[in-house]
């Protein structure tokens, strides 16, 4: 079984705090030697990246002398702001945060299979099911704290004799965004990672830097598209439509 060089690191250093931890949410390892997976090992990585990257860019802020990393963030904020708007409506920048932080991270994820010897966390399938059921979660918060009881009738049609058929379809609908939410994450990163190690193993001095391009330009494309769901969620549930 295909193992990253970091992996075998974690394995054979931290394989005890890993089985620790495991045993005690009552989920043991299939092989207690080896504890770590690729995906976890990469995504712990990401966290860590993430926290380090905004530590520094936090201390570098200025108003009047702000350098390159700052304005590219500027630029990620005035994104992310504007398809907000666009698509939750005027009470979009209210869930910035939530926006903001899905993007970021779920990028980081994508690119960091960039790297040799590295894997995107997004191409294992638990990865982008974590990120769907915290959106699943987050929109339905929104919904409620917006409507309160009222969020209910949402899921209950325009008629009250159709109130059981349509309760029923809205919570498998519902349900069925996990699933699109993972699927698409999932199948489109581990597609781009397999074509895109094929062809660097093809050609791997004759034109790298195309395919890397393109590998990045699915990492920023796949992000959006998640966001951006995440986005039409979040306004479905908080509109005041009729």
């Amino acid at each position: 079984m295909h193992e990253l060089w970091i992996t075998r690191i974690f394995n054979n250093n931290l394989a005890g705090p890993a089985n620790a931890v495991l045993n005690g949410v009552h989920f043991p390892a299939a092989d207690p030697r080896n504890p770590w997976s690729d995906w976890m090992v990469c995504e712990i990585l990401v966290v860590a990246f993430t926290i380090v990257f905004f530590a520094v860019l936090r201390a570098r802020l200025s108003v009047d002398r702000p350098g390159k990393m700052q304005h590219t963030m500027e630029l990620v904020y005035d994104f992310v702001h504007a398809s907000s708007e666009e698509v939750v409506g005027h009470q979009g920048p209210r869930y910035l945060p939530f926006f903001g932080t899905i993007f970021i991270f779920i990028l980081f994820c994508n690119l960091i299979g960039i790297l040799p010897g590295f894997d995107s966390p997004t191409m294992y399938p638990m990865v982008p099911l974590g990120f769907a059921v915290c959106t699943f979660f987050y929109y339905h918060y929104t919904g409620i704290r917006e409507h309160k009881f009222g969020y209910i009738k949402q899921f209950l049609g325009p008629f009250w004799w159709m109130a059981p058929l349509m309760l029923l379809i809205e919570i498998i609908s519902h349900l069925a965004r996990n699933l699109s939410l993972t699927v698409r994450l999932f199948a489109n990163m581990f597609a781009g990672e397999q074509v895109y190690l094929t062809f660097i193993q093809l050609t791997r001095y004759v034109f790298p830097v195309i395919f890397i391009g393109l590998h990045t330009f699915v990492a920023f494309l796949q992000a959006y598209i998640f966001m951006l769901l995440a986005m039409v969620y979040v306004g479905g549930a908080v509109s005041h439509e009729h």
